[in-house]
């Protein structure tokens, strides 16, 4: 499933943010999002979702326009990872993973166990199947982030949205994310994911978009759009775009000395 946005507009009543966007994902993709805090990003996804209007513009899911689907068919075709949330009430991680399954199930019908084993697969391919009957509020940031990941993996939607879904997890973990991240788009998931990150672009991506004050500034594949002068433009800090003898690509920024 395709996910296209044209001329997007997108804000808050009194506050626009971003304006003239242009992006598509297309099925077993990933697209990466980067850009400096405040430019964006976050509203951006939002908008995509259809969790906030789009000011200007329009956003289509797999040919239909986002404004016309209703909340439940959007939920079958898109997923979303928020950035990283404190846990408020005491659901087992288990429980959590299976609201992913709400949209096929509808708000008031029980899990069943198809649901059930769709969500411990989850769990378990992010490593943290054994933390399934416990409380979320007593996991930390990271295990917590784990298990939203999981209950966007098990919602099993052809489309992902994914705001810093890495920011709060250890290194190990960010491998875990990134790993499956990959997997899933070898199953042909098209997937739209925001990071601080250069060397997860290089990772990860198909193509990237860098972001600044709302507007896309530059747009293609990693090693063309992510050279060292567009990350100074953008981030006002000085790199180094290295090649590993591995094949892999790693952005190094320069320290000044004091």
């Amino acid at each position: 499933m395709r996910l296209e946005a044209h001329d997007l507009a997108f804000g808050y009543p009194e506050h626009p943010v971003g304006r003239n966007v242009s992006l598509s994902v297309q099925p077993g993709e990933v697209l990466c999002l980067l850009g400096p805090n405040g430019c964006g990003k976050t509203t951006l996804f939002k908008t995509l979702l259809g969790l906030l209007p789009a000011q200007g513009g329009h956003v289509e899911l797999g040919g239909d326009a986002l404004a016309t689907l209703p909340r439940r068919e959007i939920a079958r075709r898109i997923a979303y990872v928020p950035q990283a949330q404190s846990g408020v009430f005491p659901y087992t991680a288990l429980d959590l993973v299976l609201m992913g399954r709400t949209a096929h199930r509808g708000m008031f019908a029980g899990p069943k166990r198809e649901d059930r084993s769709i969500a411990r697969h989850a769990l378990v391919d992010l490593g943290i199947g054994g933390l399934a009957e416990r409380d979320v509020t007593r996991l930390s940031g990271g295990q917590r982030q784990l298990v939203i990941v999981a209950r966007a993996i098990a919602q099993a939607a052809p489309l992902i949205v994914m705001d810093e879904p890495t920011a709060s997890l250890d290194f190990g973990n960010q491998v875990v994310v990134l790993t499956e991240i990959k997997r899933l788009a070898e199953l042909g998931a098209g997937i739209v994911l925001s990071t601080h990150d250069p060397d997860h672009a290089f990772a990860v991506a198909h193509r990237v978009a860098l972001m600044r004050d709302g507007a896309i500034v530059a747009s293609g594949v990693p090693s063309e759009v992510l050279t060292a002068d567009r990350l100074k433009a953008v981030y006002g800090v000085q790199v180094t775009i290295e090649r590993l003898t591995t094949g892999q690509t790693v952005c190094v920024p320069c320290m000044a000395r004091r």
